[in-house]
């Protein structure tokens, strides 16, 4: 039977197709940069829902060179190694902000299409923070954060007893403290506008889906779930930014000094959207997991105990009788709690090793630079995972493991190469709010160590000494994998 012309045609032009995808979609290298090839869409898919697997496997595929992908119509170069470090935390060309504007999926006035100056330039976030995280008032605060911890504690299960879930029990707790540390009195005394907040920032987080961030235009779920709590927010804390200015700004709480600062209404909006949400995800992370690696490490868990114990010891005397535990630990001065616990700021160290393993952004805006023999032209992004350092045998011997005793005199693995630990940031860009997380983790450590007992038990109240791995795909909050970690609890100090 003769073949149709027809299927003749077809057939040479499925073939011809096929051809031209399979050139055009190739991963390619010059023997500097590999790109990736394949189908941009489904690379910047896997890139914004499992981005540390992505970047990993990137790396696989690319034999350890800088490998290219796009995202929408920019070009994105994902670089690695000691060299790529410097480059990439120290050029000035390179931005943060705009790196995170299209990158990163979080909170931003831009998608509620309101217009703010605060975010144009780096530099004026830090100095408005700045004012905020002042020695000063994070000293005259320190006594109303314990007072903030004990009363939330005393909400847990049966008040001396019970059991929760860290991740969700020990953030709220921080989220109380982030908010009594960014807005103001009147926010942070009230439960029920705290709880509105919770709600408004995970909203915001559950919709910065690959569908949201990839196709903006489309009126998905997602897209309204995330405008309709990024303006809730945004409505809520004007108000109080409002009836601040109407009441003179005269308070030492934050929106009166933003006000006092010269700041617009929507700037201060700005600013303390961005300090809350960045406070209490990333420090309420880094506790919750420090009670966990604790929770499974008691050698570490004693020498803690052993120093709070000391700190108390050096900076209180005998105590009324009846006086709250919680109000003891507030008479310990602010310069004590920064620089007299360096076992627990061991600690605090190897658990943001571990657990703060994020892949963070850079937009080159100045000209075209050259990193590990690799054009990034100007308009390019940078992406660079902070697990290339943190988590790389070649820096730390057993780097899965918990082992704070790595940055002691002696060992101090982070030393090896230049930018070895990135956990507070580095460079240019270090960590604004470095020293009230410190504080912040330390307090809570210090109430659970030292005013609990504590064991870590599976969803049916079963011991277990097994600890999951963060899922370092989960973006904002870096969970444990698998099934959830208790906390089960006694109050053994009042």
């Amino acid at each position: 039977m003769a073949t149709s012309p027809l299927l003749v045609s077809l057939a040479v032009g499925a073939s011809v197709l096929g051809v031209v995808l399979s050139f055009m979609l190739r991963s390619t290298s010059d023997g500097r940069i590999v790109n990736l090839g394949g189908i941009p869409i489904l690379n910047a898919w896997k890139f914004f829902s499992k981005r540390y697997d992505f970047m990993s496997a990137g790396f696989r595929k690319a034999g350890g060179l800088p490998f290219s992908f796009r995202i929408l119509q920019y070009r994105v170069v994902a670089v690695s190694g000691t060299e790529a470090r410097k480059h990439f935390f120290n050029d000035p060309t390179l931005g943060f902000v705009e790196g995170y504007r299209i990158l990163i999926g979080g909170p931003k006035m831009e998608d509620i299409d309101i217009k703010t100056d605060v975010l144009e330039d780096i530099s004026g976030v830090h100095k408005r923070l700045n004012l905020l995280l002042k020695r000063e008032r994070i000293s005259e605060t320190l006594p109303t954060f314990l007072e903030d911890i004990n009363r939330r504690m005393l909400g847990w299960g049966q008040g001396s007893n019970g059991s929760i879930n860290p991740f969700k029990e020990v953030y709220d707790l921080v989220l109380q403290m982030t908010v009594r540390m960014a807005t103001c009195q009147e926010i942070a005394k009230d439960v029920d506008v705290i709880k509105k907040i919770d709600k408004m920032y995970w909203d915001i987080e559950l919709s910065s889906t690959p569908t949201r961030l990839l196709l903006p235009w489309i009126p998905s779920p997602s897209k309204k779930l995330g405008e309709k709590a990024m303006m809730g927010l945004y409505l809520l804390f004007l108000k109080y930014v409002q009836d601040g200015r109407a009441a003179g700004a005269e308070t030492n709480d934050p929106i009166d000094v933003l006000i006092r600062n010269g700041d617009s209404d929507n700037d201060i909006v700005e600013v303390i959207i961005g300090a809350v949400f960045t406070g209490f995800v990333n420090t309420g992370v880094n506790t919750c997991w420090a009670l966990l690696y604790l929770g499974t490490h008691p050698q570490w868990r004693e020498r803690a105990r052993k120093e709070l114990d000391g700190l108390i010891s050096r900076h209180t005397s005998t105590s009324p009788a009846g006086e709250p535990f919680h109000r003891l630990l507030s008479s310990i001065p602010f310069d004590a709690w920064e620089s007299e616990l360096p076992i627990v700021d061991l600690i605090i160290r190897e658990t943001i090793r571990l657990s703060f393993n994020v892949t963070v952004p850079r937009r080159n805006l100045g000209k075209d630079i050259v990193i590990q023999d690799t054009v990034v032209k100007k308009g390019d992004f940078l992406v660079y995972s902070l697990g290339d350092a943190n988590l790389n045998p070649e820096i730390y011997r057993n780097p899965e493991e918990f082992d704070p005793g790595r940055f002691e005199e002696g060992r101090e693995e982070d030393k090896k190469v230049h930018f070895g630990y990135l956990g507070w940031g580095a460079g240019r860009h270090p960590c604004a709010g470095m020293r009230i997380a410190r504080l912040e983790i330390k307090l809570v450590l210090a109430m659970l160590l030292l005013g609990y007992d504590y064991t870590l038990v599976d969803g049916k109240g079963r011991p277990t000494n097994v600890l999951p791995k963060p899922n370092r795909n989960d973006i904002q909050q870096a969970r444990p994998m698998g099934e959830t970690v208790y906390m089960k609890f006694k109050r053994v100090r009042d």
